[in-house]
């Protein structure tokens, strides 16, 4: 993966800088900056590291909640590790002794993939063993140390850095871009594409747990041919679709007002809050009414920074302005006024009010 082809250009000038450094500044630079274990796919880090038959052996630490990401981030260490031979350890069972007895010399010189999870978990004399490994780490070991995030043994993760461990980071994926890009990397991963569109459907009906989302994409591959499709998302998830606020958004303004008023339903059956309903309607249009007012002319990699969006936020919102014009949209951001409004205590019906901001919506799109 071309990892350059993830980031703005001024951040892909900063990139090229730091790598013209050493490896172990530049290892500093994309701890500090990298919020996501994929950017750092593929780019080797430069301390204690020794290349050998099976690949690279070295020490990594996987920190955040993210359990997908942390799988995947261990999926590809053990792709390097071709042949090691694979040992798991679990913190909270760890005695004092343990991990130095896992780590030490091979008589044969086997290689060995150590992976201890639960890191918060380990007693401090392991802590102690684990510093020592580092200062002498040996060449035909990979560790791969693994910790949910949080507070809990925050001095040793310290300690960690400042042993120049590469941090790898698993933190929790919020933002439905963050969810889609993950999607289509996954995609890829396994041999496959899947389209922008798709990726998008697949985050509407199982995005609210990456793991989730992430097992659909694999029945997906293996249940589909080409490229992934909405309509193989459909199809995959028969209805059943885990309908989100957004979700009544793109509804309103990529379809009919009938399909709309369905999956708005499916919303509030679903748990799903009016108020958060209508802020998403609020933000949709926002994003119509700033796209629809820069020049059709300019790509969306060099307005999407301009605007404070994503590239293929611009994308979709120019594909979602046919059929509008300015005094349409401002109708229906004054509706969404109204509606928010009677949604947040000024009306006896949230319900109703959702309903009726939509039929203002679909009438100011028509009108």
């Amino acid at each position: 993966m071309d990892i350059r082809a993830h980031r703005p250009s001024s951040y892909m000038a900063n990139m090229a800088r730091s790598i013209e450094q050493t490896e172990i500044e530049a290892l500093r630079w994309l701890s500090e900056e990298v919020t996501s274990w994929w950017w750092l796919r593929h780019l080797r880090y430069g301390r204690n590291e020794c290349e050998s038959d099976g690949g690279v052996m070295a020490t990594y630490l996987l920190f955040g909640s993210e359990e997908v990401l942390a799988d995947r981030a261990l999926r590809e260490i053990e792709s390097e590790a071709v042949g090691a031979e694979k040992v798991t350890l679990d913190g909270g069972e760890l005695a004092p002794g343990d991990f130095s007895n896992e780590t030490a010399p091979s008589l044969f010189g086997q290689e060995r993939l150590v992976v201890l999870r639960e890191l918060q978990e380990i007693p401090e004399e392991t802590q102690e063993e684990i510093l020592r490994y580092l200062a002498d780490e040996p060449s035909d070991i990979t560790l791969v140390l693994i910790h949910p995030g949080g507070i809990k043994g925050k001095a040793f993760i310290e300690k960690l850095k400042k042993a120049k461990v590469p941090v790898i980071a698993c933190e929790a994926i919020k933002k439905d871009g963050e969810k889609i890009e993950l999607v289509k990397s996954e995609a890829l991963d396994r041999g496959r594409k899947i389209s922008n569109d798709g990726a998008r459907a697949l985050v509407d009906a199982a995005g609210s747990e990456a793991r989730e989302m992430i097992s659909a994409l694999h029945q997906l591959v293996s249940d589909t041919t080409g490229v992934i499709e909405v309509r193989d998302v459909n199809a995959l998830f028969a209805g059943r679709v885990e309908t989100t606020s957004y979700a009544v958004a793109d509804a309103i303004l990529e379809s009919s007002l009938g399909e709309a008023l369905v999956t708005l339903r499916q919303a509030l059956d679903t748990g799903v809050d009016p108020v958060v309903i209508v802020n998403s309607l609020a933000s949709s249009l926002r994003t119509l009414a700033k796209v629809g007012s820069a020049p059709r002319s300019a790509r969306a990699a060099e307005l999407a920074p301009v605007l404070g969006m994503a590239p293929w936020q611009v994308d979709k919102a120019r594909r979602q302005l046919a059929g509008w014009n300015g005094v349409g949209i401002t109708q229906a951001i004054n509706a969404i006024a109204r509606a928010d409004s009677q949604v947040k205590g000024g009306g006896s019906d949230p319900a109703f009010a959702c309903e009726a901001a939509l039929m203002a919506i679909a009438a100011a799109r028509n009108g």
